[in-house]
């Protein structure tokens, strides 16, 4: 039983107040999510979020990002500029009062914007509080407003500097606190790019632009299209089914829908949900009522132009959705996400605009197009036929006891536990590397699935073909967590699954073949964070009993000039027979492949979890990532080609890591 502690140990001293931008300080990753990577990214989308809102809003052409040689980075706008007058709350500047105060901006239905991708009016103050200084300037008829911060507080205060050739807008400029965002406090450059191309596809008319003057490099955009030119730069590499996109822009009552639908030829769906401009990930109610409308105007058509058999079932979802790339943005005044990461729109009526915008505008697209319509209804019923293949295929792989859960593969060495945490799982190329992987192994948590067949490309193929491959059925019956509609991430088996393969052409190869069914079929598997690729070693380096391992060139080098006392020029090859080599007792081999490694070698240097070198495999961006695969496993060798020969001299695994 606990000991109860005396009461007059708590009181009132022991209550903290925090004031002002404090509490923002005290707990970042409340406001920001993170405070690595991600976390100072998030500072630019806050900022930068302002000045589309008023280019959504009608009131700016323009939005430039520039990454400053001292660290820092400016964001400006041509917009009405944030209002320069006391606020009659605060008493203070209106600017000041934006950048000091939490939850004050003009988002709250006050009448300063009818759309915005802002929700919770804490952005700006939040960047100001986790900067070291941050400069706000305001132009307004021709008259220049600024005031300084340092950590959130005001520093130089608010004045008039004087006239100004700018117009109107509003120029923002800030410095990351590496005291709050330890892991890295410098700007990705192609981070900011893919930013500003998102906005431009999002915001039709606007021109962005961003400048490194770290680098000197600089790129830009402008799209009339919208969302057209997103579908069409989303289908590169891909054949479409018509060049002819489905796209409508609609008002109902006080939003905007705006969607555009163009199918491929590939077995996937890649549907983006957007509310605001804010990419909703988790979806929510204007996907729900695209792909009910969706579903509902395609199975009409169909029986309506007796596509459809009278006998037959109604096509599923899945079915109409099989390669369909398509943008869904809507714009309304006040978003309900959940959450300030804002992964899910929640706005009910949301769902019953989109469905009355799709069922009607897209009914008339597939009656003015009967060719298209008829093509995207047999690309359907195609997909119907073999989901129908693959369940009997399914079915009889079950019959035969390789998916029921009970039994797992022949070939593969289980570990003892049975707890998923503690648990992994190698994917090992090659009988002999097998063999010494099973009997270097921890037996209690590491298990051994050997490949010994062909691996599927699954970019190309469904389901029914993949149930007659013996090493996809392997790997599905041992992770645990099933596959297409009887999928579940709650059944996996192992927290990491780890891919070993040769570090050759061959073993990369059979690797982007593994990870392509990882992200097509099992997706949730890598977004968990539980796929790793094994880096094994390249070089043992031998002096006297002193044994040593390198994992690539530049490793081996230095592990060679401190075995050897004097630098010796080895030239681009390595000649075991140098002398100072020779003198120095130090001999350095080269394995070809895992199989080269007795059992004690692959434990010390690839197994051993004190020791081994290992990849998480992570989807930053699942458009990114759809793009590299379709580039590697897909039909269009002429981007495979460009693909590979822009990177062959840094050809490496982590080049996956997208």
């Amino acid at each position: 039983m606990a000991k109860k502690q005396s009461a007059d140990t708590y009181d009132s001293s022991q209550i903290q107040v925090l004031e002002g931008l404090e509490p923002v300080r005290k707990r970042p990753g409340m406001y920001i999510g993170s405070t690595g990577y991600d976390g100072v990214h998030h500072l630019i989308k806050e900022i930068a979020d302002n000045s589309i809102d008023e280019a959504i809003a009608g009131y700016a052409t323009r939005v430039d990002i520039i990454l400053l040689e001292d660290g820092g980075i400016t964001i400006v706008d041509d917009g009405r500029g944030v209002p320069v007058d006391k606020h009659p709350k605060t008493g203070l500047s209106t600017l000041e009062t934006v950048y000091t105060v939490l939850h004050a901006g003009g988002k709250f239905g006050g009448g300063g914007y009818k759309v915005s991708s802002g929700l919770h009016g804490v952005g700006s103050s939040v960047v100001n509080a986790l900067s070291t200084k941050l400069i706000a300037e305001v132009s307004k008829g021709g008259e220049l407003y600024r005031i300084e911060f340092e950590r959130g507080a005001t520093s130089v205060p608010f004045k008039k500097v004087g006239k100004t050739d700018m117009p109107q807008g509003t120029r923002i400029t800030f410095y990351p606190d590496p005291t709050i965002f330890k892991e890295t406090i410098v700007f990705d450059y192609k981070w900011v790019v893919d930013y500003l191309r998102h906005q431009a596809y999002l915001t039709k008319g606007v021109y962005v632009a961003v400048r490194d003057e770290r680098t000197k490099e600089r790129a830009a955009f402008y799209f009339e299209g919208g969302i057209q030119s997103y579908v069409k730069h989303l289908n590169i590499g891909k054949d479409v089914v018509s060049d002819n996109i489905f796209y409508v822009e609609k008002q109902v009552e006080d939003s905007m829908v705006e969607v555009a639908v163009q199918y491929n030829d590939t077995f996937v769906e890649l549907v983006k949900p957007f509310a605001n401009n804010v990419l909703t990930p988790d979806g929510g109610t204007h996907l729900v009522g695209f792909r009910t409308a969706l579903t509902r105007v395609i199975n009409d058509y169909a029986r309506k132009n007796s596509l459809l058999k009278e006998k037959e079932d109604n096509l599923t979802g899945d079915d109409i959705r099989e390669g369909l790339t398509a943008i869904i943005l809507v714009k309304l005044p006040d978003p309900q996400f959940e959450g300030q990461t804002k992964n899910k729109l929640g706005n009910p009526e949301v769902r019953r605009y989109v469905e009355q915008v799709m069922n009607e505008y897209f009914a008339y697209y597939l009656e003015e197009n009967p060719e298209v319509a008829k093509k995207i209804v047999n690309k359907a019923l195609l997909a119907a036929r073999a989901r129908k293949a693959a369940r009997a295929a399914r079915d009889n792989v079950l019959r035969k006891g390789a998916l029921d859960g009970m039994g797992l593969p022949g070939k593969l060495w289980d570990c003892s536990s049975r707890s998923p945490s503690d648990s992994e799982i190698y994917i090992v190329e090659g009988n002999s590397a097998a063999g010494s992987a099973k009997e270097g192994r921890d037996s209690k948590t590491q298990a051994i699935l050997p490949l010994r067949g062909k691996v599927l490309n699954t970019e190309r193929a469904r389901l029914d073909k993949m149930f007659a491959n013996k090493e996809i059925v392997a790997m599905i019956q041992a992770f645990g967590v099933g596959i297409g509609e009887q999928f579940d991430i709650n059944g996996l088996r192992y927290h990491k699954i780890i891919i070993m393969t040769d570090a050759d052409v061959d073993g990369s190869h059979i690797a982007t073949l593994l990870l392509t069914f990882f992200f097509r079929y099992m997706r949730e598997v890598v977004e968990g964070g539980y796929v790793y690729l094994a880096k094994p070693p390249l070089y043992s380096i031998n002096k006297g009993q002193k044994k040593t391992y390198a994992y690539d060139d530049p490793e081996r080098d230095r592990i060679l000039d401190e075995m050897i006392s004097e630098k010796a020029d080895r030239g681009s090859q390595i000649n075991v027979e140098d002398d100072k080599m020779k003198q120095a007792g130090v001999t350095i081999s080269r394995f070809k492949g895992l199989g080269e490694m007795d059992a004690d070698q692959l434990w010390e240097t690839t197994m051993n979890p004190e020791n081994r070198v290992l990849i998480q495999v992570r989807i930053e961006d699942a458009e990114k990532a759809d793009a590299v695969f379709t580039k590697l496993m897909g039909d269009e060798v002429s981007l495979r080609k460009t693909f590979i020969q822009t990177r062959a001299k840094d050809a490496d695994l982590e080049e996956l890591d997208v």
